[in-house]
This record gives C-alpha cells, sequence and structure tokens, in this order.
C-alpha cells in the first residue's frame, strides 16, 4: 500500500475516533451549566451561548498560526499537538468546579486545538495531486461519522455514570486517535527554506494566501456554505415540531439531522471522487446550487416526511461542497503552504460557527421559521456565483512555487 494511502486511512481511523470523542460531550453543556450551580433560564442560555462562542473565536484567531507552524515544523507534529491538547482539556472540563473554570477550558480548546485544520492540511500535502478531491471527502465522511456517532455514546454514559463521565470518556476517545498518529502516521517533511523570524513568516505567508484571487473564492465559498448550514442548526428541531402533532419530538429531530449527516458522509466520497475527474469548479457550481434548490422547497414543506427526503438531498450537496472546495484549496495552495491555507479555512469556519447560529435565531424572530430556508437556497447561490465568476477553469496540476501563478 502506498504510504500517501496508508497515511489517510489511518488519519481516517484516528479522526473519525477524536471527533466521536469531541461529540460525546457538547450536545449536554447547558446541563453540565445547571449542575454546575447555575440553574437561572437565562443565565443558562447566556452561559451556554458562551461557552460555544468562546472556543469557536479563539480557534479562529489561533488556527492561521498553528497552520503557519505545521509548513515550518510538519503536519503530523501538528495533528498530535491537536489531539493531545484535546485529551487534556476535555479530561479536565470533567472535573470543573464552576462555570468559569469551564468557560476557560473552553477558551484554552480553541486556542490548542483543531483536529480537523490539522488532519486536513496533512492529507493535503500528502496525497497526490489526481486523488485530492477523493482523499479530503473520505476524510470528511469520518468526521461527519464522528460527529454522528459521538452524541449516542454520549447520551448512554451521561445517563449511565453523569454528565462528568462524558467528558472523560472524550478525552479517553482523543488521547487514542492521537497515539494511532504517533505510533502509525509517517510523514517525509522537508519544509521550504525560509527567510526572517517565525513571525515574519507567518505574516508573509499570510499575506501570500490572502491575496491569491482563486484562494479568495475558495475561502468564501467555505464561510458563505457553512453559514447557510450553521443557520439552520437551532431552528431545524424547532421547524420539525412545528410540523408534529404526537410526541418523541426529540428522536425524530435526531433521525432527520442523523440522515442528512449521513447523506453529507456519502456526498463527500462519492463528489469528492468526481471533482478528482471533472475538476472542482465545476462539482462547486453544481453542488452549491443543488443544495439552493433542496433549500427551496423546504419552505413549502408540510409533513416532516418531506423535510427528511430533503434534508438527506441537501446533505449529499453539502458533501460534494465542502470536498470539493478542500481539493481546490490543495490545488491552489502555494508550495509549502498548506497549512497556512487552511489555518485561514478554519478560521473560516469558526467564524460561521459563531455567528450562524445567533444570525438564524435573529432572522427566524424577525421573520418565521419557514423564510429561513429561502435565505439560506440565497447563500448557496450566492456562493455559486462567487466561484463562477472568481474561481480559475481549472486548477494548477501541481503546487505552485511561492510567488507563483497560484499565489496571484
Amino acid at each position: 500500500m502506498p504510504g500517501w494511502q496508508r497515511n489517510l486511512y489511518i488519519i481516517w481511523v484516528a479522526e473519525l475516533v477524536a471527533i466521536a470523542g469531541f461529540s460525546v460531550a457538547m450536545p449536554f453543556l447547558p446541563y453540565y451549566v445547571q449542575e454546575l450551580g447555575i440553574t437561572d433560564e437565562k443565565q443558562v442560555e447566556l452561559w451556554s451561548g458562551l461557552l460555544f462562542s468562546g472556543q469557536a473565536i479563539t480557534m479562529g484567531i489561533f488556527a492561521p498560526i498553528w497552520g503557519s507552524l505545521a509548513d515550518r515544523f510538519g503536519r503530523k507534529l501538528m495533528v498530535e499537538r491537536a489531539m493531545f491538547a484535546g485529551a487534556i482539556l476535555m479530561a479536565a472540563m470533567g472535573f470543573a468546579r464552576s462555570v468559569q473554570e469551564l468557560l476557560l477550558l473552553r477558551i484554552l480548546q480553541g486556542c490548542l486545538t483543531g483536529t480537523v485544520a490539522a488532519a486536513t492540511t496533512l492529507v493535503a500535502s500528502t496525497a497526490p495531486r489526481q486523488k485530492a478531491g477523493y482523499s479530503l471527502g473520505l476524510l470528511q465522511m469520518a468526521i461527519y461519522v464522528g460527529a454522528s456517532a459521538g452524541p449516542m455514546l454520549g447520551g448512554l454514559v451521561a445517563d449511565a455514570f453523569g454528565y462528568r463521565a462524558a467528558f472523560w470518556v472524550t478525552g479517553a476517545l482523543i488521547f487514542v486517535g492521537g497515539w494511532l498518529v504517533v505510533f502509525f502516521v509517517q510523514e517525509q517533511f522537508q519544509p521550504v527554506r525560509r527567510e526572517g523570524s517565525a513571525a515574519g513568516d507567518f505574516v508573509r505567508g499570510l499575506k501570500l494566501v490572502l491575496n491569491s484571487k482563486a484562494l479568495q473564492s475558495a475561502f468564501a465559498v467555505r464561510l458563505l456554505s457553512r453559514l447557510g448550514d450553521r443557520l439552520l442548526v437551532p431552528l431545524l428541531p424547532l421547524f420539525i415540531a412545528s410540523l408534529l402533532t404526537g410526541g418523541q419530538v426529540a428522536s425524530i429531530a435526531g433521525l432527520v439531522v442523523g440522515l442528512a449527516a449521513a447523506s453529507s458522509a456519502v456526498g463527500a466520497v462519492v463528489l469528492g471522487r468526481v471533482s478528482d475527474r471533472l475538476g472542482q469548479r465545476r462539482v462547486l457550481i453544481v453542488s452549491t446550487l443543488a443544495a439552493a434548490a433542496f433549500y427551496v422547497p423546504q419552505f413549502f414543506a408540510t409533513s416532516v416526511a418531506q423535510v427528511a427526503l430533503l434534508q438527506a438531498a441537501t446533505g449529499l450537496a453539502l458533501g460534494g461542497t465542502i470536498a470539493s472546495v478542500s481539493a481546490a484549496m490543495a490545488a491552489l495552495a502555494p508550495e509549502g503552504r498548506q497549512g497556512a491555507v487552511y489555518g485561514v479555512d478554519a478560521s473560516m469556519v469558526s467564524a460561521a460557527n459563531a455567528v450562524g447560529p445567533m444570525a438564524g435565531a435573529l432572522i427566524a424572530a424577525a421573520a418565521g421559521l419557514r423564510p429561513t430556508f429561502l435565505i439560506v437556497a440565497g447563500i448557496f447561490v450566492l456562493a455559486s456565483l462567487g466561484v463562477a465568476r472568481l474561481m480559475p477553469e481549472s486548477a494548477p496540476s501541481a503546487l505552485q512555487a511561492e510567488g507563483g501563478p497560484a499565489a496571484s
């Protein structure tokens, strides 16, 4: 088996385990806040928002820094850093004595972790260019599967042993993922020769990446697609509840969300492979337009079955968007700057994670639940137009040297 393929499969397992670990405790954060002594409902909502937003904000700030260090010292090292830091911090959350301590640990989590960006950089820098879509789509599949399995495991652990135990299980799972990388992933890292200090090199790399119009379009698509997806996170369960007349709202909402996640995992692998053959630009345009087309009829949905089918179809399109834009970034990255590219990419994702749910709640409060689907559809149309106007017809066949065409 080629070395890049062996690394891909090991990273796939390690990231699945790590993401499942991170997802074990997250759905129960509001309940854990109550266990830590916050009983007023408005205070629980406030602290829960701070816990989610604090981690997203600090990750958005630190992701480009870690990406630059990956380009300088190696990508495998950054995956190990993210996983072992995550294992320690998540386990420590199980020992928190107050919500203030929990918030501090969440902020540190954003500063020190980021396994998705680190793993994506490693896979993108080792996989052959013609296999980038398939490799990154497969990695995205692991992320979706882990995010789907984690909450189910967390529910079992929390019900049996309490919320603190869920954090300890989280730490253990991420720890296992880290050691898989240590023992089984091999990287022949040869850094590009750098001039000057690490700080100066970070600034030069960031400017090089941000000045690329082609990469700007990729970052814009990532931001818009993630923002559209996150807008509906707090609203979809409420919309499903409005269509039901009986009980079991939580179970049915979880089933719909899980179905969408499963279809996204399939879409990431299948359409990622297609993008290797037809080009990332074409698949991105089709995927974003398809997502918009599937969001529009959800405005008119009158049953949960309709919503479930449309969410599954939307998930396929979203999976294709995610895998294709990641592969496009790999092709457009200047030589030796993959870490910087995916660091900025992680900042885009973190920004959308921080803003999206709040914006969705405000839109729903002002206009209602149904119009939000049309707004999300419009966001994906805008993303498609951005790809059509700004992204090159074909990505470079090989990584460009600094200052070359890919950086223009």
